[in-house]
């Protein structure tokens, strides 16, 4: 992207539990000035309402530019569109396997797989537990594909005290993948854990 431009994100929300999470970055975007792009699957809208009682106006309101997941021929759909990335939080298994396959049926999957094809990063925040063999070799595929596997995981050296607080440092660590740093974000040897003297 041209340094006068914008940073862009695309962030896709999937029908994985865990809709907290697309809602988080997508205000973290705002925080930061970035201007996201969001798209959601149908089922994400199922889970939106029953995790959070929110409604998809309500996550879109949260977003810069809201594509809906039928449209194939949006902006974010193109590699000549330039961005920072895509981050999909969560991950559904359904998303996952569409993006490992290459044969994507929706925007959300089709611009996974621009951000591959272009050598963006790629973050998947997959929400699945136990995973069989399946899983784990989809995932695998994925990660030689280039895509960043990062499941949301409670980071307890933080010391969270709330669930927000444990949404939030996987939020933020995810968002480092694309050298975005959000303020909620808790770092080892720097707000929590031994600090590094200058003397050592």
């Amino acid at each position: 992207m041209a340094k006068t431009e914008r940073p862009r994100l695309v962030v896709g929300v999937s029908g994985a539990s865990g809709a907290v999470y697309g809602l988080r970055v997508l205000e973290a975007c705002r925080a930061l000035e970035v201007e996201s792009h969001l798209v959601m699957s149908r089922a994400a809208a199922l889970t939106l309402a029953d995790e959070t009682g929110l409604s998809p106006a309500d996550l879109q309101a949260r977003a810069a530019v809201v594509h809906k997941v039928a449209d194939v021929g949006a902006a974010i759909a193109s590699g000549s569109f330039p961005t920072l990335g895509m981050i999909i939080a969560p991950c559904s298994v359904r998303s996952m396997s569409e993006i490992a396959t290459g044969v994507t049926a929706s925007l959300l999957t089709r611009a996974a797989d621009v951000t591959l094809k272009e050598r963006r990063p790629l973050v998947l925040m997959v929400r699945e537990t136990p995973l069989h063999l399946g899983h784990l070799r989809t995932l695998v595929r994925l990660a030689e594909m280039g895509a960043v596997i990062a499941p949301p995981m409670p980071a307890f050296y933080a010391k969270p005290r709330t669930l927000e607080e444990m949404v939030d440092q996987s939020v933020g660590r995810a968002l480092d993948l694309f050298g975005l740093s959000w303020r909620p974000v808790k770092r080892w040897g720097q707000d929590v854990g031994p600090l590094k003297s200058e003397e050592a």
